[in-house]
C-alpha cells in the first residue's frame, strides 16, 4: 500500500533564537552516552520508533550499530529521571559546513504529555552550538508524534523545506 507522508525541514541558526523550554522535573538529567553504548541508541530507535515507522535501521548487525555509535560525528545523549530512561536524542556534526542534524530524537510514550520532549530538544539545540555550530537541522514528516512539528517550532525552529513523498508501507 503507497501512503502519501508529508515531510518537513527544519533550522534554527543561532542559540540566540532558541526559545528554551525549561526542566520539567528537578529529578531528571541529561547526560552524554560516553563510551559510546549501541545497546542504547538500538533500544531508543526500536521503542520509540515503533509508534512512528522508524525502519531503516532494523535490519542493521550488532556490528551495524557499533560502527555508527563510535563514529566521532555522532553524539548521543539520555534524559533520564532518577534511574528511570525518558528519551534520547543522537546528533551527527558536520563540522566543516559548521552544521548539526538531530538524527533522531524522542521519548518513549509512557512520558508523553509531561514537558520531556520541550525540555529535550532544547539541550540538543543548546549542545549543537556549544560545539562550535551555526547551524542545527532536522526533519520530521507526518508520521512522527502528532505534536513533533509544532515542539520543533515552539523552540524556534523554521521550516526550510517541505515535500510530500509517496512511501510503500507493505
Amino acid at each position: 500500500m503507497i501512503i502519501k507522508v508529508d515531510r518537513n525541514y527544519l533550522e534554527i541558526n543561532s542559540i540566540k533564537e532558541l526559545i528554551y523550554s525549561k526542566k520539567p522535573s528537578e529529578n531528571c538529567d541529561l547526560e552524554f552516552v560516553d563510551p559510546p553504548d549501541f545497546h542504547l541508541n538500538k533500544f531508543f530507535y526500536k521503542q520509540i520508533g515503533k509508534y512512528h515507522r522508524w525502519v531503516d535501521r532494523l535490519t542493521w548487525n550488532d556490528q551495524s550499530w557499533i560502527t555508527y555509535v563510535e563514529d566521532s560525528k555522532v553524539k548521543t545523549y539520555v534524559l533520564k529521571e532518577k534511574d528511570d530512561l525518558i528519551g534520547y536524542f543522537e546528533q551527527i556534526f558536520h563540522y566543516q559546513k559548521k552544521s548539526c542534524e538531530i538524527a533522531y530524537f524522542g521519548i518513549l510514550k509512557e512520558y508523553y504529555g509531561k514537558k520531556y520532549g520541550g525540555f529535550l530538544l532544547s539541550e540538543a539545540i543548546k549542545n549543537s552550538f556549544i560545539n562550535g555550530i551555526d547551524k542545527v537541522w532536522l526533519h520530521t514528516c507526518s508520521l512522527d508524534h502528532k505534536y513533533a512539528l509544532k515542539n520543533y517550532q515552539a523552540r524556534g525552529m523554521k521550516i526550510f523545506k517541505s515535500e510530500t513523498i509517496n512511501l510503500n508501507i507493505n
